[in-house]
């Protein structure tokens, strides 16, 4: 019987929306204040780090917060070993011994490095916020599974390459990615810069799963029999301002998509706060020349973002929705007669 009710529980726990909203009573600027006032605290002593950052504050979600703004500010992404990692697993990926003894040698190098150099990779954050909220009291996992960014190879993404972590709070699991929520990467000298976004801490899981998707199923969050790995290598790609400025993400629902000449085509967005009519555009590329437009019925109600559009010509168009300034999400469209 309590082996019974601890399924029902855990269910329910999963297939509750779990999302930064639900903590909108809780101010974070104190567990964000004490994180920087930590800066100068090393991985040496792991313990007195937790003590320092979650002692004071009243909350678990206040005390997960402090932990994670703590690792996404002060643990450089390591983007050399990111390359070569992914390099080896994808060359090792017919030889299962030959990928077992690199992944034995890569994680002793990612702790190695993690503890001198507070460099890491995606395995490397996830432990370390795991590592850290447990020893807070908090139950955290590491999720591992596929990651999709604007430069992923999707024809080769047949082996997990990401990681990030589940937190439970209040009851309820909620999701979050370190790895890119600590900064960005050059992409012309492959140099990190700290950049935190807090798009990626406690995730609307519709959003997030987009472009995350765990190996176990159950760490979706969403209870949608829709969400497989297909849809999952079709969706549109979302960028890191997609996470501030968005919910959800409901149409278009792939990257690749067929139209007719002069077909309307809807883009539906569940927005994170109002936004004026003027700041929504489209950047529509044809291979030539890039123009941007303002799109036709534009609809913001209760923060739902509706709009339309068609191609009055054929041809292939790249087009990429902004919200300001901000680059949200891409496709493609090919426009037939």
């Amino acid at each position: 019987m309590t082996k019974i009710r601890y399924i029902v529980l855990f269910i329910v726990a999963f297939q509750s929306n779990a999302q930064i909203s639900d903590f909108d009573y809780i101010n974070f600027k104190k567990a964000d204040s004490i994180a920087l006032e930590c800066k100068d605290e090393g991985l040496n002593n792991l313990p007195k780090l937790v003590y320092k950052l979650t002692s004071n504050l009243e909350t678990d979600a206040e005390r997960f917060r402090a932990i994670y703004k703590w690792v996404c500010t002060n643990i450089e992404n390591d983007y050399a070993l990111f390359l070569k990692n992914n390099k080896k697993r994808q060359k090792f990926q017919n030889d299962s011994l030959k990928l077992t003894n690199w992944n034995t040698h890569v994680k002793k190098k990612i702790f190695r490095t993690l503890l001198k150099d507070q460099k890491t990779i995606c395995t490397g954050y996830a432990y370390l916020i795991k590592e850290l909220s447990n020893l807070a009291n908090l139950n955290c996992e590491i999720v591992h599974g596929y990651g999709r960014t604007s430069s992923t190879n999707v024809d080769k993404l047949n082996t997990p390459n990401h990681s990030w972590n589940a937190i439970e709070l209040n009851g309820k699991w909620y999701l979050c990615d370190p790895t890119w929520a600590s900064g960005i990467i050059d992409p012309e000298t492959y140099v990190f810069k700290f950049n935190y976004n807090d798009g990626y801490f406690l995730t609307s899981p519709e959003l997030f799963a987009i472009n995350h998707f765990p190996e176990d199923n159950k760490w979706l969050l969403i209870d949608d029999v829709k969400l497989t790995f297909k849809t999952f290598l079709e969706a549109p790609i979302i960028y890191g301002k997609a996470y501030t400025n968005l919910i959800h993400h409901d149409t278009p629902k792939k990257l690749s998509n067929t139209l007719r000449r002069n077909e309307k085509i809807t883009f539906k967005y569940q927005l994170v706060k109002p936004t004026p009519v003027n700041q929504i555009h489209l950047l529509v590329d044809n291979g030539f020349v890039d123009r941007k437009v303002q799109p036709n019925s534009v609809i913001i109600k209760d923060d739902m973002l509706t709009f339309e559009h068609q191609f009055n010509t054929t041809g292939f168009y790249d087009v990429h929705l902004l919200i300001g300034d901000d680059l949200i999400s891409s496709y493609t469209f090919k426009v037939k007669r």
